[in-house]
This record gives structure tokens, C-alpha cells and sequence, in this order.
């Protein structure tokens, strides 16, 4: 059964769009984005590094590094070949890390997340005006989101491990041998969208104040899972084919694309949390006096 505000949703598609994008446009979602995007380029090399040198004790760092080089394509179109081998080189020298340099990487980890959590407040205001968390609990958030980053990418290696030893075998069915080699691209394409929509949805769930119903936070996680995918076939074109940013920006060319990057990714997963935020607030009305939202 749809609720009534799934309905209202559903009957009035173009005005639910209008309404979540006009909610952007009031907080401020762009800057807030930058603002997500610019702490993630502090935080994206430490936190990798940090997850690399941790996991590397039950994990070969090799292949760490090759699942991180695989999947940081999704994050960053086009630049993970500049990233990786600066993690590599310095995972090379771990053994010389000492423990203040490990907690100033621990620190700039969770700055992103710090951020994220701020502008999560703004797009939810009406749930932070009534409910506020305490200090301990937004000190420690961004921690774990770090602790829970490291334990992703030993899943998704173990998991894409699995996948690309299957397709080493075959098949026997009707007669026939059938390779499964084919099916490992697919199979890992489908691995890391699903990753992608557990984080975004976990991501939604735990950053806001305040309970929010799994359902809202697969919706959010599906639809900018969705948008970001477009997004980044468009970039990956655009890099490949168009794109004169080398040519302005010389050196600074991966950082720059880094940023454009983080900064769509970024704007679309606030995207995402608006259109829960806007959802909300359907519900809530409609549950107050029983008519649609204007």
C-alpha cells in the first residue's frame, strides 16, 4: 500500500522535483558542496593511507592497492593512475611512521566527515531545531565513519578477490562449456554500485539528527547512487574527449580534477539528503492536517 505522501509523490513528480531543488537553492547547496568537497581533498589521501597501512597486517598491500586503484575510479574519474602510486610509495616506507604522523592522518581523515555532518544539519534544520545530538557523539561520528571506510575496502577486496577467481572457471550447461571471464566486469560493476548505495544509504541513516526510517535512506542513497553513475559517465567522456584542463591548469591539473570531482559527488549526495529532507516534510505535513502540501 503507497502512503499518502508516496502518492502525492507519484501523481505530482515534476512539482516534488521543483520543490527539492528550490530547497537546495535556499540552503545554500552548492556552497555547502564546496565547502564538503575542499575537506574530502584534505581527507581522501590520509584516510586511504591510514586503511592501506592498517589492512596491509592481513591483506597484501598489493592488491589493496589494485582494488583501492579500481574502485577510486568511481570517486575520481580519470585520476586514480596519479593517485595510487603515491600510496604505494608510501606504504613502501610504513615501517617508519611514527605515531604522531598517524594521529595527524587520523585527524585530517575525519575532517570530511565533520563537514558532511554540518551541512547534513542545514539540510535537515527542521529536525536539528528540535533535536540536537550531543558534542560526544558528533566528536566520535567522523571516527568511525573512518573505521568503517577501512573495513569497506577489506570487504570489497575480498569480495572482488572472489569474483575475479570465479571467473577463471566455467560452466557446464546443456552440453556446453560456458567461460565466466565475461561475466567478472559485470560482476564487479554490480559489486561497487551496490557498495555505493550501502555507503550513501549508512551515510544518510547516521549523519542526520535524529531517527530516520531505512526507507527514506535508500531513497536518498538510491536516487544520488544514480545521479552520481550519470554523472560520471559524462565526466569520464568529457576528461577523455573535450576537456583542455591540462592545458590551463598545467601541474595542477589532478588536483583540479580531483576537486571538480568531489565537488559534483558531494553536491549530489546533498541532493540526496533533500530530497529525503523534502519527503519528510510531505509526511509530516500531510500527517498534521491530512491535506497535500501546495
Amino acid at each position: 500500500m503507497v502512503s499518502p505522501a508516496a502518492a502525492q509523490v507519484l501523481a505530482h513528480p515534476g512539482a516534488f522535483v521543483r520543490r527539492v531543488l528550490k530547497g537546495f537553492q535556499a540552503n545554500q547547496g552548492l556552497l555547502l558542496a564546496g565547502a564538503v568537497a575542499y575537506y574530502a581533498l584534505l581527507s581522501v589521501v590520509p584516510l586511504l593511507l591510514l586503511a592501506v597501512i592498517a589492512l596491509s597486517h592481513w591483506v597484501d598491500p598489493d592488491r589493496l592497492l589494485e582494488t583501492l586503484g579500481l574502485y577510486l575510479e568511481w570517486l575520481m574519474p580519470g585520476q586514480s593512475g596519479a593517485i595510487v602510486p603515491e600510496l604505494a610509495r608510501f606504504v613502501e616506507h610504513r615501517d617508519v611512521v611514527g605515531w604522531f604522523l598517524l594521529a595527524t592522518m587520523l585527524f585530517f581523515s575525519s575532517l570530511a566527515f565533520t563537514v558532511l555532518e554540518k551541512a547534513m544539519a542545514v539540510i535537515f534544520l527542521h529536525r536539528f531545531s528540535i533535536r540536537r545530538r550531543h558534542f560526544l557523539v558528533s566528536a566520535v561520528l567522523p571516527y568511525l565513519y573512518v573505521l568503517s571506510v577501512g573495513i569497506g575496502l577489506l570487504v570489497v577486496t575480498f569480495v572482488s578477490g572472489a569474483i575475479e577467481a570465479l571467473g577463471q572457471r566455467s560452466i557446464s550447461l546443456g552440453g556446453r562449456e560456458w567461460e565466466l571471464e565475461g561475466a567478472v566486469g559485470t560482476l564487479l560493476y554490480l559489486t561497487g554500485l551496490f557498495g555505493e548505495v550501502i555507503l550513501l544509504t549508512s551515510i544518510y541513516l547516521v549523519m542526520p539528527v535524529g531517527r530516520l526510517s531505512w526507507r527514506h535512506a535508500l531513497m536518498g542513497g538510491v536516487t544520488a547512487a544514480l545521479l552520481w553513475e550519470l554523472t560520471r559517465r559524462v565526466l569520464v567522456w568529457y576528461f577523455g574527449t573535450l576537456s583542455q584542463v591540462s592545458v590551463v591548469y598545467g601541474s595542477l591539473t589532478t588536483a583540479i580534477v580531483v576537486l571538480l570531482s568531489l565537488e559534483l559527488a558531494a553536491g549530489l549526495l546533498l541532493l540526496g539528503a533533500q530530497v529525503i529532507s523534502e519527503y519528510e516534510r510531505i509526511e509530516r505535513h500531510e500527517g498534521a492536517t491530512g491535506a497535500p502540501v501546495p
